[in-house]
């Protein structure tokens, strides 16, 4: 369970740290919404709610990519409508104890195999991000500049919003819909205050997404708390103290 809340808080860290160069700070949050009709109907069909969830956040990260590209509307715009239609659809689909796991992760009943999938999943994610690392800046800076290069900047959009969604899923047990997307941009935002560059703050958002998500699953059991309310919470209090820290120097 340790290697598996790791790695998922590298990705997040890593992910994050294109969201918020991207702008994307707000819509994080927004798609990770987009799980919740995938995991009302997975339930209602006694399907694994996990797969209901990926299945949605990937077909909505689909949608949104060809409405960006179709109609040129920003793309937290987009994810904004997307995310008020599927919160209204979700919270039809599920209620009670499930939606309360949905909303804020269960994670002690993440199985073997299930978590295996997910370290996998996270593995790939970790990679891609490393991999496209220097496109995915070429296209933030100049997406002209980035096609003269050769970049296919769509696809790369796609792949990246993919990545992002699989981010997402990653954390739908481990901390739920509506904290996961904290994980992604709490960590980045932070470095993005402390790094005065961007490897370092890839590595810094990486570690305080690790250290975030460490703390809160350790202490949460002595503080007779969730997990992953904790997790945020410790998250957020490092990006207070990057503020002092910042206002000081």
């Amino acid at each position: 369970m340790l290697a598996l809340a790791v790695t998922m808080a590298v990705a997040a860290g890593l992910i994050g740290c294109f969201a918020v160069m991207r702008r994307m700070t707000l819509a994080s949050d927004a798609l990770a919404h987009v799980a919740l009709p995938g995991i009302g109907v997975a339930l209602a069909l006694h399907v694994h709610p996990v797969l209901g969830g990926v299945a949605a956040l990937l077909l909505g990260t689909v949608t949104i990519w060809m409405l960006e590209h179709k109609t040129h509307i920003p793309t937290e715009t987009i994810i904004g409508v997307v995310f008020s239609a599927a919160l209204a659809v979700g919270s039809m689909l599920t209620s009670g104890e499930e939606l309360i796991d949905v909303l804020f992760g269960a994670p002690e009943s993440v199985s073997r195999p299930e978590a295996m999938v997910s370290l996998a999943t996270a593995v790939l994610v970790i990679a891609f991000v490393l991999w496209a690392k220097d496109r995915l800046v070429i296209a933030l800076v100049s997406p002209d500049i980035a096609r003269t290069a050769g970049i296919n900047v769509a696809v790369l959009d796609l792949q990246y919003l993919l990545a992002f969604a699989l981010t997402v899923a990653l954390g739908l047990r481990y901390l739920g819909v509506l904290l996961m997307g904290s994980l992604i941009i709490i960590p980045a935002a932070t470095a993005k205050h402390l790094a005065r560059s961007l490897n370092a703050m890839l590595v810094i958002s990486m570690a305080l997404a690790v250290v975030a998500t460490v703390l809160g699953t350790y202490g949460a059991p002595l503080l007779h708390v969730e997990s992953g309310a904790l997790t945020i919470t410790i998250a957020a209090g490092l990006f207070l103290v990057s503020l002092i820290q910042r206002r000081a120097t």
